[in-house]
């Protein structure tokens, strides 16, 4: 690969195989073919839920980030092709609100023929992540109006702490169905509740679709950072430095100062100072000012 060529010629008319039994290809594969002209193609049979599931009955593999590289990876393994997609998403209380719910969504290209692994991220408080124990099905219908049923589907289990996989119901999006089931359990097991949980396979939460689209616009935009030096694609941030002075006293603050980009071809780093355009933090945010 030619790095001082600004073009995506190293991309051009290739075949990207996504790792996915969720149909992201839905949001993800109209972009590449867009941006790059990469045909994305989802692979028969590849089963992505053993890398994890959202309703836990399968432990992910690792972190956030290494159960999407090791999606790429065995997809490459399973279909001898160099180009991976693979997208990762990953739900919590938000880090600065934590009040608030958020959906962390990433998508990774793996290219074998260029030796580059490229991560485009999203981190939204657009989500309807949410769950509740209801005593009946009226209870039920409430909760499942909350989170945007049927359009959003939801899963219901019988107790989130045992996940025994046969009374786990996913993919629900029809009021009949959903009173039936919870009906079922509360009976079968005599018990006084039962527990209910938003889909968040991307194909049953529409809200998450969209923010796999965002992750994948930003991975569109960090192919297009290259490295002043050798022109690689993907010169991605690596850390962050705090120490924003303060306006009044200019003391460090905990915001950031300093972003340290750096190339994953020839290691070249550089500082960018002020990154949100400021080079003073308000006294609100200072230890000092407003302890």
């Amino acid at each position: 690969m030619n790095h001082q060529t600004k073009d995506h010629s190293w991309l051009m008319n290739r075949t990207a195989v996504l790792a996915t039994m969720h149909q992201k290809e839905q949001v993800i594969a109209p972009l590449f073919a867009q941006e790059f002209g990469v045909k994305v193609i989802v692979p028969e049979n590849f089963n992505s839920d053993r890398f994890g599931t959202f309703t836990r009955d399968i432990p992910r593999v690792g972190n956030q980030l290494a159960a999407a590289r090791r999606k790429a990876e065995v997809v490459l393994e399973l279909t001898g092709e160099t180009l991976a997609l693979a997208s990762e998403g990953a739900f919590f209380p938000h880090p600065h609100l934590p009040f608030l719910a958020c959906d962390r969504e990433l998508v990774l290209l793996l290219d074998r023929v260029n030796n580059l692994e490229i991560v485009g991220e999203q981190l939204s408080t657009e989500t309807n992540y949410n769950h509740r124990y209801v005593k009946n099905s009226a209870e039920a219908l409430e909760f499942a109006q909350q989170i945007g049923f049927p359009e959003h589907s939801l899963v219901v289990m019988s107790d989130p702490d045992t996940n025994r996989q046969e009374e786990i119901f996913k993919g629900i999006n029809q009021p009949k169905t959903l009173i039936e089931i919870v009906d079922f359990l509360l009976q079968k097991n005599a018990q006084d509740t039962v527990y209910l949980e938003t889909d968040l396979r991307a194909m049953c939460n529409p809200t998450r679709m969209q923010v796999i689209k965002q992750a994948t616009l930003n991975l569109i935009q960090k192919i297009a950072q290259l490295c002043p030096q050798c022109g690689c694609p993907g010169f991605d941030q690596i850390e962050q430095k705090q120490g924003l002075p303060c306006a009044w006293c200019h003391f460090p603050t905990n915001l950031i100062l300093a972003e340290i980009h750096q190339c994953q071809k020839c290691q070249f780093q550089e500082t960018r100072i002020y990154p949100q355009g400021k080079k003073f933090a308000e006294p609100g945010y200072c230890l000092y000012c407003n302890p």
